[in-house]
């Protein structure tokens, strides 16, 4: 393989794939032999194997934690930001638990932000040096760290140094999940399975409400443990990414492992030489920051970038972290909003990723943006109404139906696709420095949304919403005049196309 290795580092691993094994593989009836000499073979490539799925299911058990911990940290910053408005159990009895003090649980309740730069910074270089089966491995012990840490804490400190490494954790969860999945799809199945990442969210969300609602906060801890465990132990019958593997020069293994992935009697000669050939086309001899503002690589870096400043400042981490909230102040149930919107991001998730690979990417960005520009505007008419003394009876309902109408809109499209996207248009020799680059955008957007929403709904209600709505309408453009349609085009295609 002419692929170089990584800045003169040692390029093995420990999760390399291993000998090529027909455990998982499914058969196919009609026969047919693999490639030689470039004689196709009868079975089709681009079907959804056993290994596949198995690899699929083991991945996204990551997007399971993070939503387990993403669902924990909005039910922290409603009980201590505002209180209003619903407070689960877990809540009240870390507190009294614990004895902490007002500041004490607002810094656990924001100290994972700091734990998800840190992901953010190294999530991409991580997933180089160690592989991509490697970087779930070492997210899963960090989180499992992170769990255990919560549940057994006596005081504070080891309540924040858990919420800290959980930060960490997703963060390489929510960079490396949809990487490792795009990576091992064929074209045809890449955004039905890609998308399964937002789905497995979207359902932990609204189980780790449920649950905590019920139990204690250090059984809740323990039970968000069990899906990195799961993907801990699943890990080592999954092939690693055959495109991480050319990277790095191992022909023979990233062979193996597309074998494995497309099925024993799968004909996987021309997608193996159509990444050797890009691999060889594209080497380079360094993957350094500086390289990444180029200007052959301007069009995936806009696209990236923009996606998750218009996703952020879209009012996405506003709106999730502080609807019971903003329920609240429009005179509706915080508790029954905040349900209806965690149960309506689940059929919309699922339908998503149904339509992925036969609408594409960028219908669906387009009409999420445009819906969750409709929800955002809504909102902000019922708080213009409110400060008019108008129609005040109704605009409580105008809230609850804006707020689901943004909520289900998000799901759709702009929740997930700007990761599949990201995943899908930077080179793999460019992905480290750009994946984390993005990743890093994504979580300073997000911090800064969150920490300055307070200040603007006490400025101007109404006009936040208008703010959000006019975001998400800029991204409707946006996604029109600079997205790519990635829809059943190879990543190799995808990559050469952005970066001529």
């Amino acid at each position: 393989m002419g692929a170089e290795s990584r800045d003169g580092g040692d390029t093995t691993s420990p999760f390399l794939a291993a000998e090529h094994s027909n455990l998982f593989v499914a058969e196919d009836g009609d026969g047919g032999g693999r490639s030689n000499g470039g004689v196709h073979a009868s079975v089709d490539d681009s079907r959804a194997t056993a290994v596949l799925m198995l690899s699929t299911f083991v991945a996204v058990c990551g997007s399971y934690t993070y939503g387990a911990a993403v669902s924990l940290t909005t039910s922290l910053f409603e009980h201590v930001i505002k209180h209003v408005g619903y407070s689960s159990p877990a809540e009240s009895g870390i507190m009294a638990d614990l004895d902490l003090s007002l500041a004490e649980y607002s810094f656990f309740g924001s100290i994972m932000t700091i734990g998800t730069v840190i992901g953010a910074v190294s999530c991409g270089r991580l997933a180089d040096l160690l592989g991509r089966r490697g970087t779930m491995v070492f997210a899963d012990i960090v989180c499992i760290m992170g769990w255990l840490a919560m549940a057994f804490s006596k005081g504070a400190w080891l309540l924040d140094l858990g919420r800290l490494l959980l930060g960490f954790g997703i963060c390489l969860f929510i960079y490396v999940v949809p990487l490792y999945i795009a990576e091992i799809t064929p074209k045809n199945l890449r955004g039905l399975f890609t998308a399964l990442h937002q789905f497995i969210t979207s359902i932990s969300i609204g189980a780790t409400f449920f649950i905590g609602s019920i139990i204690s906060w250090r059984t809740l801890a323990l039970i968000g443990a069990i899906p990195s465990i799961l993907q801990l132990a699943g890990v080592y019958f999954i092939p690693e990414s055959p495109r991480w593997l050319a990277k790095i020069g191992k022909e023979k293994d990233y062979e193996t492992a597309l074998h494995r992935l497309r099925g024993d009697n799968a004909d996987i000669s021309e997608e193996a030489v159509d990444i050797k050939d890009y691999m060889e086309t594209a080497r380079i001899s360094e993957n350094n920051f500086l390289q990444l503002f180029r200007r052959k690589y301007a069009h995936p870096l806009t696209v990236g970038i923009g996606l998750m400043v218009l996703q952020q400042f879209g009012g996405t981490t506003a709106i999730t972290f502080y609807a019971s909230s903003i329920f609240e102040l429009a005179g509706f149930s915080g508790t029954v909003g905040t349900i209806a919107m965690a149960i309506i991001q689940i059929p919309v998730s699922a339908l998503s990723a149904v339509l992925m690979d036969k609408c594409g990417r960028r219908p669906l960005l387009m009409v999420s943006a445009g819906g969750t520009c409709l929800g955002c505007f809504l909102v902000g008419l019922s708080f213009l109404l409110q400060d008019h003394n108008k129609w005040e009876e109704a605009t409580p309902i105008l809230v609850f139906v804006g707020l689901l109408i943004f909520s289900g809109s998000y799901g759709l499209g702009m929740a997930g696709i700007p990761w599949i996207i990201m995943s899908e248009i930077f080179p793999i020799y460019m992905k480290a420095v750009a994946g984390s680059l993005v990743a890093l955008v994504s979580s300073i957007s997000s911090w800064l949304v969150s920490y300055s929403f307070n200040f603007l709904v006490e400025w101007n209600s109404a006009g936040t919403f208008f703010m959000f709505s006019t975001v998400c309408f800029l991204t409707v453009p946006f996604v029109a005049k600079l997205v790519p349609e990635t829809k059943g085009r190879s990543l190799e295609e995808i990559q050469a196309s952005m970066t001529m």
